[in-house]
């Protein structure tokens, strides 16, 4: 098997894509220190100037700050190698963050939560390159076929996100059961997805690399999806176990105590089931005691405060500086594998050792 791929005119050593991950916990420490050392780091676009001073009283301001200043940062830290951002479909300013991230220079912009069927014109006559996140081969064909119809543009790669994923999922409570989960097994899913690119790879005469994720987190498990076909992989919840991750060490230690029993499937005021490990904050959630009475910060377009079960922002903004009594940490379902942290370095080569 290859250790690189290609995305383009984008060249990795390593076949690793490092998930984007809000809020704040994959920033420029992560994201540049992953891309460092061969794969391709990628920040959240999610309230990125959460930490900012100005951030109470003019959120849009301090985010738009951060998203360069986290840039710049994680540029510095990888020597200049490539650096990708997530942009969440569900976010209220997706439209004008991605044309900022164009702006601002990122590389390649990965965005899911909903469908991105306007991403070309949003970064047309732009070098940044694009690709959406998808959860089966129907959402592949589906922004495929829209994609060129309307644009005659197709991706410059495509990320299948599995359900074993942490955070948002792409799919119904009723396919988040062990029955189901058993029956779509991440490369089983590849190579329907592979069906559906390849025509349109003989459109554009190029490669477009499958990078496959959700639940990814040994080497064996790396193996198995470059086998069945895909070009990488894409990893969250091992890399929250890192020095380099920009979230909090309480946030860190929750990710390595936790038991498979710990981890579990929420409602989340985006619209989406979420994968997330269990807690006090959560069962409040469930006993109706979170409910927000205003929205303070406004990210999330299917978000009423009056009807959501608690305000996501304000949770995942706790939840990443370790305040676990009023947010929570999102994982993967195989988070109960991770018993230690480790540097970024060290975690890639683990997962890469076996690899010609």
């Amino acid at each position: 098997m290859k250790t690189q791929f290609n995305i383009g005119n984008l060249e990795f050593s390593k076949p690793i894509v490092q998930g984007g991950m809000g809020i704040g916990i994959s920033l420029s420490s992560l994201a540049g220190t992953v891309s460092k050392f061969g794969g391709l780091g990628v920040l959240s676009a999610v309230e990125m100037g959460a930490d900012y001073p100005n951030y109470q009283t003019n959120p849009k301001a301090a985010n738009r700050q951060a998203m360069t200043d986290h840039f710049k940062q994680a540029k510095a830290i990888a020597g200049n190698r490539p650096i990708g951002i997530n942009i969440m479909v569900a976010l209220t300013q997706y439209e004008q963050l991605v044309k900022d991230a164009v702006q601002t220079g990122y590389d390649i912009i990965f965005a899911g939560a909903g469908l991105p069927l306007t991403l070309p014109e949003l970064t047309r006559h732009s070098l940044t390159k694009i690709a959406p996140i998808i959860s089966s081969k129907r959402v592949a064909k589906l922004i495929l076929k829209h994609w060129w119809r309307h644009y005659q543009v197709a991706p410059d790669a495509i990320v299948l996100e599995g359900p074993l994923a942490g955070g948002h999922l792409g799919f119904k409570n009723e396919d988040l059961t062990p029955e189901r989960l058993a029956q779509q097994a991440l490369p089983a899913l590849i190579p329907g997805v592979l069906e559906e690119i390849k025509p349109y790879e003989d459109l554009v005469g190029r490669h477009i690399p499958l990078i496959a994720g959700g639940g990814i987190t040994t080497a064996a498990d790396l193996r198995e999806s470059l086998a069945a076909g895909a070009d990488a992989v894409q990893i969250g919840s091992r890399f929250v176990a890192t020095v380099e991750c920009d979230a909090s060490q309480a946030f860190k230690d929750a990710m390595v105590a936790a038991t498979k029993a710990d981890i579990e499937i929420i409602v989340s005021p985006a619209g989406l089931p979420g994968r997330a490990i269990h807690n006090r904050f959560l069962e409040e959630v469930k006993a109706g005691l979170r409910q927000p009475k205003s929205c303070p910060i406004n990210c999330i377009k299917s978000c009423d405060y009056k009807t959501a079960p608690y305000c996501i922002g304000l949770a995942l903004i706790a939840g990443k500086a370790g305040d676990l009594e009023n947010g929570y940490v999102f994982c993967g379902a195989n988070a109960d594998k991770i018993t230690r942290i480790t540097t970024v370095e060290a975690l890639m080569d683990e997962l890469t050792q076996e690899l010609d």
